[in-house]
């Protein structure tokens, strides 16, 4: 494994064009092992958001902690188990969450609102604009947005599985400039440090983060169920994205350094592109309801030329859906390509795979058009 040096400032991002940030604070940075609040870190985080919308740049919170304190208030001594006892605390918890940010930031001039959100709510279509119409308004209204897992009536179909893919896809929501993750380690290592006093820390990952993903802990804590590895997927989420993302400890000033590009924690720096919000909804958010497999003819079509996908180049059908699902698009070996929105049900996918264009209307009767996906209804996977 090659390790990355550190960036420069300039290199990381120009602190002086972040508009909007996604900050998300996992349950370990708020609550101590043996139970205090860490209100100092608290007073820090409100104190350095607050600064940044006095310079006019939005902040977006995503925040854990529900569970870990509403098992403290209910006197819970071991962590729940059971998924009406993990709503219960979560129901109970969230009220001093959002109480204790509020009177934090309350003091320093800040308004607040809580949003909560499950994975059906960014699956659908209708609901992720919603959502992302809600944030919008609340930040032109100067009001911190405080977001969260709807974890007191989420159940296992439907939960995120942790709160970091949760803040990279609210960043592709609201269009973030960066998003960080605030932990409580320094950041990636090259091994784990708890087994290991050699292991060094991964600066910059400039580059696909698959090879990574071994040597990432994925352990759960006493208080959260969020480790390294899903921290680096949701980077990898940003990263396709093109939205950069510093991993690092909730720890004194660590934060605003991360915010004017210091090398701290580890940086994973995005892909250069940019990604649409529909691309990014039908990418990552939305719900896959079947897949198509395609031949190679097809997949060079699609992703170097640009084209739309002709049922011609269809070799299998996966599933029952309906005309308008999002499809997993693969090569003739598995490995997904895209995703699309449907323009033909399952059955009629079937009976027309491996045809030409011009024979639709009469093994159908009908015709919704020449393509099984248009090429402004496919995000293609980076």
């Amino acid at each position: 494994m090659t390790i990355k040096e550190g960036l420069k400032v300039s290199e990381r991002f120009d602190p002086a064009t972040l508009k909007r940030v996604v900050i998300k604070v996992g349950s370990s940075s708020i609550i101590q092992p043996d139970g205090p609040v860490r209100l100092g870190f608290l007073g820090k985080l409100a104190t350095t958001i607050a600064e940044l919308h006095g310079r006019g740049v939005q902040i977006v919170l995503v925040s854990s902690g529900a569970i870990a304190l509403g098992r403290k208030r209910l006197g819970m001594e071991k962590k729940p188990v059971h998924i009406e006892d993990k709503q219960a605390c979560a129901a109970a918890g969230q009220m001093e969450l959002m109480s204790l940010y509020q009177n934090m930031l309350s003091t320093l001039s800040m308004q607040t609102g809580q949003v909560l959100l499950t994975r059906d709510d960014l699956e659908d279509r209708r609901r992720y604009l919603n959502a992302r119409e809600t944030l919008k308004r609340l930040l032109e209204l100067g009001v911190l947005p405080i977001i969260n897992e709807n974890d007191s009536v989420s159940v296992d179909e439907i939960q995120f599985g942790d709160n970091d893919e949760l803040s990279a896809l609210v960043a592709g929501l609201v269009d973030a400039d960066l998003l960080v993750l605030l932990t409580n380690v320094d950041g990636l290592f090259d091994a784990n440090p708890k087994d290991n006093p050699d292991a060094k820390l991964i600066e910059c990952i400039d580059c696909s983060a698959d090879e990574y993903f071994d040597n990432a802990d994925n352990r759960e804590t006493d208080l959260g169920k969020g480790g390294m590895r899903s921290k680096l997927a949701a980077a990898q989420i940003c990263r396709g994205f093109g939205i950069p993302c510093v991993i690092a400890r909730s720890k004194g000033s660590i934060l605003e350094k991360a915010l004017n590009g210091e090398s701290v924690g580890t940086y994973v720096q995005p892909l250069e592109c940019h990604v649409g919000s529909r691309d990014r909804w039908l990418s990552k958010a939305a719900a896959v309801q079947g897949s198509l497999s395609l031949d190679p003819g097809a997949v060079e079509a699609l992703t170097k030329n640009g084209k739309s996908l002709l049922p011609k180049g269809i070799v299998a059908v996966d599933g029952d859906f309906k005309r308008g699902a999002v499809l997993s698009i693969t090569d003739d070996h598995g490995k997904e390509i895209g995703r699309g929105v449907a323009r033909y049900n399952s059955r009629d996918l079937q009976r027309i795979m491996g045809k030409y264009a011009v024979e639709i209307e009469s093994i159908l009767g009908y015709t919704f058009g020449d393509c099984v996906v248009r090429q402004d209804d496919l995000a293609l996977t980076h």
